[in-house]
């Protein structure tokens, strides 16, 4: 889950390299560091433990020069953070070093094959061992001659990646090889970029896009070689590919704050325009009729459908289990929802009419694609929900739906999720309408709801957000939160938990309304601040009972004491008589509320972070996309 960025061309590379890493210090930042190559310069290392900063400020005192070269932000997997375990690696030479984003499982073996060759190692990392390995190739290569008195650098490379096992995207310069940069993937995402006779590495695509929006995803097993006059392509075993660069249409503005304090705040004031773009062409109030291209799903596929079987991790799983509400009401089909690490694990059992759902904001999860993986050796369509074009996930995908939010910088998924329950509603009617499941009334009426829920975000966003920065201050102190929610608002209630613990680390937990008696209630006394959901759609009753026993719920919390903060549809007097304090959304229908109620606990959240201090978009131990195990 590390940031790398690669460049190769007329300009400095440094500030190339360095503006990219800025754009990628959410992958990683416990470490950082650069190499660059020069015709006279050779190859020239600077690395710092601590954010990048702590680069810059080293690069401040000691420049560097050269035209091609490539950086690394650091998330630590094997070994301490720390300056001699950040990357760049060397091989023993020095002559050679690697940037790597995964894990290489099974380095302790390569490690004592290459010591009985002489190689000496120096840090704590499996990444070192990539260095050695591709020199222990170029070695080999030349002693064997093997047709090639000079072997490339590429050659190399592809040698000694097949002989990894693991995850890993790496970039890899050399001074034996000058004017070259080699990049590999196999599992986490990797990306090159083509611009006017000067080219780019990246770990993910805002990296290099204020230079290019001329994008090639690289795919597990490519070999990619920049050099002054263009990128050429091959698989591990040499044999040359075609790749054509795809535009990217994101604009390079969408990675800055805008003005914000911070990228999750502009990323939650975001959420309008993301669920607009998610719904935007897929969906007519006027005719009823929603289209979903990418689904790749045969009708009687559907239709025949037994069950659906949704696998995700954090909170790409709480939109999994709002998603399992969805589709069991719209659709009347079973829908069981597993933790993506957990999946394969428990020998699921798959039948042929199963259709698997995949959640993910970047599509690189290492979890959600073992859980692909293993959908598809049962042998059961694959549908994915991702925010990234040309994901892994997307690729091996029978359909896909892509959730159209943008990039996403701050590590607590914010604009995503309210995407990817937006997505997940547009999938639940199209099945609904499929299986015949729902009047086409019913349809359409949740359909006008749609388009003018990016407004009632708005207003959410207008109307919360002072209540929750006056909230902030009062319980900014508190060292324990319990949320609530029943049906489809215990979702909400687990995803308004992880957020708070995410940025503020205080601990809070989600929990079922209906479950305060059978343990939660001992926790209740005068320094418990509860977050309760107690929203209604009151053409509902299902909604209105589930209201009902939530204001029970509520007086539970009040006579014990805790301090409640309920979040309620405009106009309720009936909860705001019982509370201390209430945070208003607009009404909308009950599919639609949780979508409204995730947006004043991610302020709630922020705004209680930031009366505490805390680093808000680079929370301590967490990395934005977790690409490893």
């Amino acid at each position: 889950m590390c940031g790398i960025v690669g460049y190769i061309g007329a300009r400095p590379a440094v500030p190339v390299i360095m503006d990219g890493l800025r754009r990628l210090e959410y992958r990683g930042y416990d470490s950082a560091g650069i190499a660059l190559g020069g015709a006279d310069t050779g190859l020239s290392i600077r690395r710092a433990s601590g954010k990048l900063r702590n680069l810059e400020s080293s690069l401040s005192l000691n420049p560097l020069q050269g035209d091609y070269g490539i950086g690394h932000t650091r998330w630590a997997t094997h070994g301490r953070p720390s300056e001699t375990n950040a990357h760049p690696h060397r091989d023993c030479t020095g002559s050679l070093v690697v940037v790597h984003n995964g894990i290489v499982e099974n380095y302790c073996e390569l490690q004592d094959q290459l010591k009985a060759k002489g190689h000496f190692f120096l840090t704590e990392t499996d990444t070192e061992i990539i260095a050695h390995l591709i020199e222990q190739e170029y070695l080999d290569l030349r002693e064997r001659n093997d047709g090639d008195a000079a072997p490339s650098l590429e050659k190399a490379v592809s040698q000694a990646v097949k002989k990894l096992t693991g995850a890993f995207a790496i970039g890899v310069i050399s001074t034996d090889d000058p004017g070259k940069l080699v990049a590999a993937r196999s599992g986490p995402p990797a990306v090159v970029g083509f611009g006017d006779g000067e080219y780019f590495l990246a770990s993910d695509v805002p990296g290099i896009l204020q230079y290019t929006r001329d994008i090639v995803f690289l795919q597990d097993g490519d070999v990619a070689v920049l050099t002054r006059s263009g990128i050429s392509f091959s698989d591990f075993h040499g044999k040359p590919l075609k790749r054509s660069p795809q535009h990217i249409t994101w604009d390079p503005i969408q990675a800055e704050k805008n003005g914000y304090a911070h990228f999750m705040l502009k990323e939650i004031y975001e959420q309008p325009r993301a669920v607009r773009d998610t719904l935007r062409g897929r969906i007519s109030a006027a005719s009823g009729h929603i289209e979903l291209p990418g689904l790749d799903l045969s009708h009687d596929e559907i239709v025949h459908a037994e069950r659906i079987l949704i696998a995700s991790c954090g909170t790409s799983w709480h939109a999994g289990l709002v998603g399992k509400f969805l589709l069991e009401r719209m659709v009347r089909i079973p829908v069981e929802v597993d933790y993506a690490s957990e999946f394969r694990y428990r020998r699921p059992i798959m039948r042929s009419r199963d259709i698997g759902l995949l959640i993910s904001q970047s599509g690189e999860t290492a979890d959600t694609l073992a859980a692909q993986l293993e959908m598809i050796a049962g042998d059961i369509p694959t549908l994915s929900i991702c925010n990234v074009v040309d994901a892994a996930l997307t690729r091996k995908a029978r359909g896909s739906i892509t959730t159209n939010a943008g990039p996403e910088i701050g590590v607590a998924s914010t604009k995503a999720f309210t995407a990817q329950i937006a997505a997940l509603l547009t999938l639940s009617l199209y099945f609904a309408q499929c299986r015949k499941t729902m009047p086409q009334e019913a349809v359409q009426s949740i359909l006008r709801e749609l388009e003018v829920l990016p407004k009632a975000m708005e207003e959410a966003l207008r109307t919360s957000a002072p209540v929750c920065a006056r909230l902030a201050k009062i319980f900014s102190n508190a060292t324990d939160v319990l949320f609530l929610g029943r049906g489809i608002h215990y979702p909400i209630a687990l995803e308004g938990a992880l957020k708070l613990k995410e940025i503020s680390y205080i601990h809070a937990e989600g929990y079922p309304a209906g479950e305060m008696k059978h343990g939660p209630n001992a926790l209740i006394d005068e320094t418990l601040p509860v977050v309760c959901l107690a929203t209604k759609d009151g053409d509902d009753p299902d909604s209105v009972l589930k209201y009902e026993k939530t204001l029970s719920n509520i007086q539970e919390v009040t006579a014990r004491g805790g301090r409640v903060i309920a979040i309620v549809v405009e106009g309720d007097t009936a909860v705001s008589s019982l509370v201390e304090h209430t945070i208003t959304i607009p009404r909308a229908s009950e599919a639609l509320l949780p979508i409204l109620e995730t947006v004043p606990l991610q302020l709630l959240a922020y705004f209680i972070a930031v009366e505490k201090g805390c680093d808000v978009d680079q929370p301590r131990n967490l990395a934005k996309s977790v690409t490893v195990e």
